[in-house]
């Protein structure tokens, strides 16, 4: 048995050494401590991975390499011995991988349909078991744990490589066949060099014959029963799925409204919030997690202070309450405005109006050019002419309609205490959204176009309800419901590795096949709800975005709280903008257009003016977009990335790090964490982590990268639970006065670590 042991150990030199030789590791003194191990003779592998766990810790934070390596060889081995050949090889026959799979039905059987054998022998020796000693433990961990197709007992088959690769090969099945094996394997490069992160959903299910490939869903309710239970059926289809789902719920008519002109029967928002809850609940994603929803409703909505901003918070009547579900509220520039208004002695004065939006339509009497009904939230201030304001003042002025009046800074301060207590509502900027959405013009100017974002809040697309035009009994009996599609947004999703991308100065290759590899997406996607499938072929929309902010930051030494660091996300995002808008017009040229593209700010260029984008390069693009046009109607999404974060190696999203070294725990797992390149001199910019920085710094971050982002940004607030409430209202209003589109969550050090969607990771 000693010659056993003495055989694992050698092993475990040998990684060592490996590790040492990539990442400048003292391998003698590593080796050293593995020699040193006790243990059972038979489990000496396994003793020197929690070792190697347990020695990770801020003064040597390489140790989670050693124990990736480590943990890569019992995945060798269990994948191996499920397919039949020497783990010593790593990686077996790719070909035979996938027969086996899609014998099994665990892959979808289009991929052999799809590729010969020659090609997948080609794409096989292009796997480079090299690049699995890119992961650190956690990544590896999750990326095993929850990723990798295992067949129904579980088994493990496919190994990382494996996976990018039939990400790959999913993705580019349907290109042209004389490029096709070079786009696989162009994708294959920019996933196995950690470059760049596909969404969770896209991560999990690409090549599966089961679940589809996008993150996140939004959806607006019409002001009907027969709209809001249609809701719950598409919403309850989505969350099986395991998608994120936001939810518009301005349209329906308030509390003590009429219901069929008998006055005070409408019970309003709530009760039916509690039905999407109970849904969220009840309809869990394969027993993983359960549904993820967010419900947004306007400032002016009559519900807000009627409930609304109560349902998650642990005081009050528990038959009004929505625990399990999270909420948003959209926020018009007047409101903000009034929270401004004081007296002479420095006392906020201002008057905040609150509507049922059944009588404004009833009262008012406002209508589109189809002679459709319109209510307040139908209009929204643009730069030149504040449309929303006078149709609100005019609501104000009239006699005869219904309303609540508060004083404004009384629904900020009850907005601000459910934040400190339960890290919502979203703070969503309709006017400002609305002002520089690119395909406003199918609606008009001043006429709202986006209600609301996503469950991440970076999401900012057009929307509008689905509703039922006629029932009937066709010649058969049967009871045909038609439907008239609304747009039901989707979100397709990956992201930058900017802490790897931007060093290896790859951004413009890479982001050439990342936006490739997102339009492809759209039409490979199987969506249970046909008007979200029509819309996502509609505009075409993507999401690109990034992650690894803070890691960037201390490799290129710039310090978070720093002009620096806000000079640094302008140019750097610039740049990233500049280059997925060029790549989608590349591919439009060769694919076509997205199909609302005539009369958008894409093609008269107004996009680019807003921007001021002056240089010689963006005004030659700007030409070229109006002579080929642009493949996707939207193109980038900052989403939260915390899992896929962790996967590639980085620190999640544009956050500041947790903490410089921290335990990462889950439902399954308790790690020891330490913020990734962490050396004597990262540390100094690593040294001040989330609660302890001035959220200002951040704010004027990433208002730089907002100007270069179509739609929105993640971006949380993280602030001390015994923050004051001025000092709380002040970083709102900061985060308002610089443009910004959302705010997500208000994080404070009194709550637990907030669970988020992770159909948003990417």
């Amino acid at each position: 048995m000693k010659t056993e042991v003495q055989s694992e150990q050698s092993y475990v030199i040998e990684v060592i050494k490996e590790a040492a030789k990539k990442y400048g590791l003292d391998a003698q003194n590593l080796i050293k401590r593995i020699k040193d191990l006790n243990g059972p003779e038979q489990e000496a592998n396994q003793q020197a991975l929690f070792y190697s766990l347990n020695q990770i810790a801020m003064d040597q934070p390489d140790w989670t390499f050693v124990a990736a390596h480590l943990y890569l060889n019992e995945l060798y081995e269990k994948a191996a011995a499920n397919r039949g050949y020497s783990s010593s090889l790593k990686y077996g026959d790719f070909n035979s991988l996938i027969k086996r799979l899609t014998e099994k039905g665990i892959y979808s059987g289009e991929l052999l349909g799809s590729y010969n054998k020659a090609e997948i022998g080609e794409l096989g020796k292009e796997i480079d078991a090299g690049r699995d000693y890119l992961f650190n433990y956690i990544g590896l961990f999750l990326l095993a744990d929850r990723y990798l197709a295992m067949d129904h007992d579980r088994n493990l088959y496919e190994l990382p490589q494996e996976r990018f690769m039939i990400i790959a090969m999913t993705i580019m099945k349907n290109e042209n066949r004389p490029a096709r094996l070079e786009l696989v394997k162009e994708a294959y490069w920019a996933l196995s060099n950690l470059y760049m992160t596909v969404a969770t959903p896209t991560l999990s299910n690409a090549g599966k014959s089961f679940g589809q490939l996008s993150s996140c869903f939004i959806d607006t309710v019409d002001d009907s029963l027969d709209c809001i239970y249609l809701n719950n059926w598409d919403i309850a289809r989505l969350s099986k799925g395991g998608g994120g789902i936001g939810i518009y719920y301005g349209k329906v008519r308030a509390l003590g409204s009429d219901i069929k002109r008998f006055k005070g029967n409408s019970s309003g928002v709530v009760p039916w919030i509690r039905l999407i809850n109970d849904t969220a609940v009840s309809v869990d994603q394969l027993g993983q997690r359960q549904g993820a929803i967010a419900i947004y409703l306007d400032l002016f909505h009559k519900d807000i202070m009627n409930g609304f901003l109560d349902l998650k918070t642990n005081n009050g009547d528990e038959r009004r309450k929505a625990h399990d579900i999270f909420t948003g509220v959209t926020v018009p520039d007047l409101f903000m405005q009034k929270l401004q208004e004081v007296d002479e002695s420095g006392r906020s004065i201002g008057e905040w109006h609150t509507f049922c939006p059944h009588q404004i339509k009833q009262v008012m009497g406002w209508k589109d050019e189809n002679g459709n009904a319109l209510g307040l939230e139908d209009f929204y201030d643009e730069t030149d002419k504040k449309y929303f304001t006078e149709k609100y003042e005019e609501a104000v002025s009239h006699p005869l309609l219904p309303r609540k009046t508060y004083r404004a800074m009384d629904i900020m301060a009850r907005i601000m205490v459910a934040q400190l207590e339960t890290g919502t509502p979203y703070m969503f900027y309709r006017d400002e959204v609305n002002r520089q959405n690119p395909n406003k013009h199918l609606t008009g100017r001043g006429r709202t176009s986006i209600y609301c974002s996503n469950l991440c809040t970076e999401i900012a697309q057009n929307m509008s309800a689905t509703t039922i035009v006629n029932e009937y009994r066709d010649e058969d009996g049967n009871i045909v419901i038609v439907r008239k599609p609304g747009d039901f947004v989707i979100c397709n999703l990956s992201s930058i590795n900017l802490a790897k991308a931007v060093p290896a100065k790859v951004l413009e290759r890479l982001i050439r096949i990342q936006v490739r590899m997102l339009d492809n997406v759209i039409d490979l996607n199987t969506i249970s709800v046909g008007q979200a499938e029509t819309t996502n072929k509609k505009y075409r929309a993507v999401g690109l975005g990034t992650f690894g902010w803070h890691h960037l930051l201390a490799l290129e030494k710039i310090h978070w709280e720093s002009e620096e660091a806000v000079e640094y996300a302008d140019s750097l995002y610039e740049d990233i903008a500049y280059f997925t808008i060029s790549s989608s017009m590349e591919i439009a040229r060769e694919k076509g257009v997205y199909s609302q593209f005539k009369g958008s700010e894409w093609e008269t260029g107004l996009y680019f003016e807003r921007r001021d984008y002056r240089s010689e390069r963006w005004l030659q693009l700007k030409d070229e977009i109006a002579e080929h046009g642009i493949r996707n109607g939207w193109l980038m999404a900052v989403a939260p990335n915390s899992s896929t974060a962790k996967i590639g190696g980085s620190t999640d999203g544009i956050d500041p790090i947790y903490s410089v070294e921290y335990a990462e725990e889950k439902k399954n797992f308790k790690f020891k964490v330490t913020a990734p390149d962490l050396t004597h001199v990262t540390y100094e910019y690593y040294r001040r982590a989330r609660h302890e920085l001035d959220q200002r710094w951040s704010i004027r971050q990433n208002a730089a990268r907002q100007r270069h982002i179509d739609q929105a940004i993640s971006f949380n607030l993280y602030v001390r639970h015994d923050i004051k409430a001025k000092d709380l209202l002040e970083l709102h209003m900061e985060a308002w006065k610089q443009r910004l589109k959302t705010t997500y969550y208000v994080r404070s050090t009194s709550q637990a670590e907030i669970e988020e969607c992770e159909a948003c990771h990417s």
